[in-house]
């Protein structure tokens, strides 16, 4: 018994070293001067030049702010209408399994079939280098996602209850807002936190729909090629200052986060 205890816990040791070194050794990158990056050694000098050059000279605050707007844009438009569409399959069996299978068959198309086509509408509308047109886009792109995490978990919720309050005199639109929603909203906090995970990361679509001026964290950061090479100091700086928004979100609202996904799975 004590080997084995010795034997896991040596085992999370590892576990954790192989999670936090990765994160270490980014950090560690980002406060070295630029020509230090590469250095053998633990910590060769601390620096802030990195995440000053990468405000200063590649304007990375305009780029953080288009992904916070665009990320929480196209969450907030997103989400109840993904609500709405899962109360609709839940309780009316709106369009069958048919209609289901299709939403989530859109999941399946590879991500440049759908971007493309985005591409050439937006030409023709004028919405292409623009936050609003990068925030429709991603609504639309994450829609089916958000459906398919909130499926399971309206899906579980009793119509008991419902049906309790509409005998009391509430109507069915009421029943929904005061009743359902309440009891949706750990559910509803858990695809709000992933469709904002899956906006902020998102490249192709930024890449392709979006400008100078309106060019995402993603892009920014795959931005910073030069005739030397990749940039690393300032990647490094960039990429721990886009797990920022992730962490703050995730810490918030965990537990609703744990529940909504355990429920959504139990469903």
């Amino acid at each position: 018994m004590r080997i084995g205890s010795l034997l896991r816990h040596v085992a999370l040791i590892f576990f954790c070293l192989c999670v936090a070194l990765p994160i270490f050794w980014l950090l560690r990158t980002s406060l070295v001067p630029p020509e230090l990056s590469y250095d053998a050694r633990l910590w060769p000098a601390l620096s802030t030049e990195n995440y000053r050059g990468l405000f200063a000279d590649n304007g990375f605050g305009h780029n953080y702010l288009n992904s916070l707007i665009v990320a929480c844009g196209s969450v907030l438009i997103a989400t109840p209408f993904a609500a709405l569409t899962c109360y609709a399959f839940a309780r009316f069996r709106t369009g069958g399994k048919a209609a289901r299978f299709a939403v989530l068959a859109t999941q399946m198309l590879p991500p440049v079939a759908l971007a493309l086509p985005t591409f050439m509408i937006y030409r023709q509308v004028g919405l292409t280098n623009s936050v609003s047109g990068l925030v429709i886009a991603y609504a639309v792109v994450n829609l089916p996602f958000l459906i398919w995490i909130l499926m399971g978990f309206f899906e579980g919720i009793p119509s008991d209850l419902e049906e309790a309050a509409i005998t009391d005199g509430a109507t069915n639109w009421q029943a929904f807002l005061l009743v359902v929603l309440p009891v949706a909203r750990p559910g509803i906090a858990a695809a709000l936190v992933l469709g904002f995970i899956l906006a902020w990361n998102e490249f192709l679509f930024a890449l392709i729909l979006s400008g100078p001026s309106t060019a995402t964290v993603p892009v920014a950061l795959a931005a910073l090629q030069t005739s030397n090479g990749v940039e690393i100091g300032k990647v490094a700086a960039g990429v721990a200052l886009a797990i920022v928004p992730l962490m703050i979100v995730s810490r918030f609202i965990q537990k609703y986060l744990v529940r909504g996904l355990s429920f959504g799975g139990v469903g």
